[in-house]
């Protein structure tokens, strides 16, 4: 194009946005002297999959995209706003069933095969109940909908004994009950339990009462907010500033139904990469080139199992992203092979801020500016923020060719061969301006399948701006490297954003809180969708006594990813910095177990690709019915989590203070993890005529060396000799670890999945899943177990199994085929501290049975 083209394009493009502004402006207008309530109706139509409902000038839509799932859509003027979403799957938002439609005096509404809608005519309240009468959700009576010009607000009943979870990983406690939030993305440097906002805004949270659960949803990219029991103690709130009212209500019943239908709805976290599992070791920042070659012949000199190197911003060129330092790194391409030779890969940081610097042969603004793909001023001019490198501009993420192109800048890195991607400060984070952010009045260009092509303001997208820089980032690793899994981690997103990447919980602090805090903020994150997050462990800001980091770095072995991680001027943070010998003994030995666990852990995050299950859960999440009084047993175990199904973690409430303390169990039975032995479960909260003990408690005396976890009855944990890296092939067999149920019938089982770890040829067929069970008898046991399915090869020839809670060795054990044929007699051993059979068999995949008497 010719400077006269260029010249009219411009002018042409500055009138475009005025006027797009101008009208934007004029219908904020119109809409901020507008006050609607929807108070009764007025009139309504009954529609093959629901509802639509007219109160004046208002007008509600209510659908059923499935039996469980309604969706709640409000046009405060009588049109409905834009049905688009960048959370929810494009399927999932267009399903639909249809319904039974039901109507009296009082009432119209509609059933599913599942859940009663109604919706009182006068006043208006909607109400969503089981067919059993349970009420999921219900509208606060005397508070109807209302509108403030664009802003709304809804209002619903909450029940006394109902508790809130989600909503991301805002601070404070994990049930949201009595708590009150903002949704609005921030660099918040130096949080604290009390501080709201900070880098995510996910309007999700699940209900639960008595056992019952459901997940509500407002689909709103606006500065949002949520309270709880503080307005009302009888209610809770949402609304939002501007945008659509457009909100889900999910049934469940159970937590677990709940969490695969919001995994439904938008998606589920895709599967990891396996040496994402493994210990990663990172600072703020390593440099030069010698540091981080100190740093990873130290990991594998000192025998700490690791995968994987961090490198933050002062890798590069005056903190210009995309660029390497050449004097800081002068062999950076060569370091990177020499790293992946010791098995240790490279995560590089990547902000999405473009250092402002035409005519300066800076790749990524030169081309940026040349395809116009950086975010607007109201005037048309390109918007300039002062962040790390200086003056910077920034990527207009909403439109599709600008993702496009943002990814196309990963293949020089790729290419030499860096593993996985940091994308940092996208909340998005501006210095030196109140506001830490953009102006509200910064323009976004949405181009994108499924919305109006148009403009929109900072308000609409803030939000989302790191969700979408992270899919430019996610989608453009997969068209550079098809057939790899790409890495990608966030600060700041949005929900469905775990689509695309994996999280963490932000700058926390070296501080005994702030290792208190990993547990709430990971298990709502996981409930959130972001079940692959970590927090940074040791602490970012400050540094932390030699204990603290102990702790923290036993506790991060159980949690999904396991990284160190400290803000620059602190003191050294690796495991063997900051203690004593037996510091340094404990912390390496942590990450071992890890490793050990490695098959298991893989094994839960396979689960969660498929049905969005966190790796940590809140104890409610397996066990809704747990609780004696119906309360979720989270709330007296404010410690405690699961990893995956079987292994529940029991951190002190208090981890500075107590180190005498109770967990109350859910009453299946339990093993020591460390001990194998069986958890006294003669003591708890007794039946009310005391006959017996309903809510089994176990009394922990805490030391440094031990964390207490414990293994349900009835589990098989698959195990793996001790590597220093996914890399690196275990040598031996796999370990089973049998928890022998509490009784004869009582379900015992579990499962196993491997494949690459790094490739999409899982669907291919190239994986392995084994199914293992296990039953009592009279005389012992018996394991089985069930063929192999898909064509994977296992590293292993033999399989190990460990029979724990036994208190005599083995009378006799035999091994056999599936039909009973084959049967030869296999010779065992016995540990009496560990309270431990183990039984060495062949595994050819075709299946087996054990039978152990003792």
């Amino acid at each position: 194009m010719g400077k006269t083209g260029s010249f009219l394009f411009v002018v042409f493009a500055v009138l475009f946005l005025a006027a797009t502004s101008q009208a934007n402006a004029t219908g904020e207008a119109q809409q901020k002297s507008a006050f609607v309530r929807l108070d009764r109706v007025t009139a309504f139509r009954p529609i093959t999959n629901g509802i639509e409902i007219h109160s004046g000038s208002a007008v509600m839509l209510i659908t059923a995209l499935r039996d469980d799932v309604v969706r709640v859509r409000v046009g405060p003027t009588g049109q409905l706003p834009e049905d688009a979403s960048w959370a929810v799957l494009a399927a999932s938002r267009t399903a639909s069933v249809a319904v039974t439609p039901e109507s009296s005096g009082s009432d119209v509404g509609f059933k599913t095969a599942k859940i009663r809608v109604s919706v009182r005519k006068d006043p208006l309240g909607l109400s969503v109940t089981d067919l059993d009468g349970h009420v999921v959700a219900e509208q606060l009576p005397g508070r109807p909908i209302e509108y403030n010009g664009a802003a709304f607000r809804v209002y619903m009943k909450s029940p006394a004994d109902e508790h809130y979870f989600g909503l991301g990983d805002k601070p404070g406690p994990l049930d949201r009950r009595n708590e009150a939030f903002t949704d609005w993305n921030t660099d918040a440097f130096g949080w604290q339990e009390s501080t709201d906002p900070i880098y995510k805004s996910i309007p999700y949270f699940m209900t639960f009462q008595k056992g019952i659960a459901a997940g509500v949803f407002l689909d709103n990219t606006w500065r949002a907010s949520f309270e709880f029991n503080k307005e009302y103690r009888d209610g809770y709130s949402f609304g939002s500033e501007g945008g659509p009212l457009d909100f889900y209500v999910l049934y469940g019943p159970e937590p677990k139904t709940v969490v695969e239908t919001w995994a439904w709805l938008t998606g589920p976290a895709p599967l990891p990469p396996l040496w994402s599992l493994g210990y990663q070791q990172s600072r703020y920042s390593y440099y030069p080139e010698s540091e981080v070659r100190r740093i990873a012949d130290k990991l594998r000199s000192e025998r700490i199992p690791a995968d994987v190197i961090w490198l933050d911003i002062d890798y590069q060129l005056k903190n210009r992203p995309f660029t390497v330092d050449p004097e800081r790194f002068p062999h950076f391409d060569q370091m990177i092979k020499d790293l992946k030779a010791e098995h240790i890969r490279t995560v590089l940081i990547t902000d999405l801020h473009i250092a402002d610097l035409p005519n300066a042969g800076y790749q990524p603004y030169d081309e940026g500016a040349a395809g116009d793909h950086f975010v607007k001023n109201p005037d048309g001019s390109t918007y300039v923020g002062i962040v790390w490198p200086g003056k910077a501009v920034f990527p207009d993420f909403t439109q599709r060719a600008s993702r496009e192109w943002w990814g196309t800048l990963y293949a020089d890195f790729v290419s030499k061969g860096a593993a996985g991607f940091w994308n940092d400060m996208n909340e998005p984070a501006v210095f030196q301006v109140a506001s830490k952010t953009m102006p509200d009045d910064v323009q976004h260009r949405i181009e994108e399948p499924g919305f109006t092509t148009r403009t929109a303001s900072h308000l609409e997208i803030h939000n989302v701006f790191g969700m979408q820089n992270t899919r430019g980032t996610f989608e453009g690793l997969l068209k550079l490297a098809p057939n790899v899994r790409p890495f990608v981690m966030t600060r700041a997103s949005y929900a469905g954003g775990h689509r695309y990447a994996v999280t963490w919980t932000g700058d926390n602090s070296s501080n005994w809180s702030h290792l208190r805090q990993t547990v709430p903020q990971l298990l709502n994150l996981g409930l959130s969708g972001f079940a692959m997050a970590g927090a940074d462990v040791g602490g970012f800001a400050a540094s932390p006594q030699p204990e603290l980091l102990t702790r923290w770095l036993e506790l991060a072995a159980f949690q999904p990813i396991d990284r160190d991680h400290t803000a620059i001027g602190t003191r050294p943070q690796e495991p063997w910095e900051n203690g004593t010998p037996e510091d340094v003994s404990l912390r390496r030995r942590y990450i071992e177990e890890r490793y050990r666990l490695l098959p298991y852990l893989y094994t839960t995050a396979e689960e969660m690709s498929r049905t969005g299950m966190p790796i940590n859960r809140p104890l409610f999440l397996e066990f809704p019915n747990g609780s004696v009084d119906g309360q979720p047993l989270d709330l007296s175990n404010s410690g405690a989590f699961l990893l995956g199904p079987d292994l529940l973690i029991a951190q002190s409430p208090f981890p500075d203070e107590v180190d005498d303390y109770t967990v109350g169990l859910p009453p299946v039975g339990w093993y020591d993890y460390w001990t194998g032995t069986r958890v006294d479960a003669s003591t708890g909260r007794k039946a009310i005529d005391n006959s017996a003990v309903v809510q089994p408690e176990v009394r922990i005396h805490r030391t440094l060396d031990t964390l207490p976890v414990f293994v349900r009855a009835g589990a098989i944990v698959p195990e793996q000799p001790l590597v220093q890296s996914t890399d690196e092939k275990p040598q031996g067999p796999l370990t089973l670890r049998v928890y022998p149920p509490t009784a004869i019938g009582n379900d015992c089982g579990g499962s196993l999945y491997l494949d690459d770890g790094v490739s999409y040829d899982f669907r291919k067929g190239q994986f392995l899943r084994m199914k293992f069970t296990c039953r009592l008898s009279a005389q012992g046991i018996i394991v089985t177990l069930a063929p192999r399915e898909g064509k994977f090869a296992p590293w292993w020839r033999q399989l190990s199994v460990e029979v724990y809670g036994a208190v005599k060795p083995a009378a006799s054990a035999t091994a056999s085929a599936l039909d009973g044929t084959n049967a030869a007699a296999v010779s065992t051993g016995f540990d009496t501290e560990l309270h431990r059979i183990t039984a060495l068999v062949p595994d050819d995949g075709k299946g087996l049975e054990l039978q152990v008497a003792y």
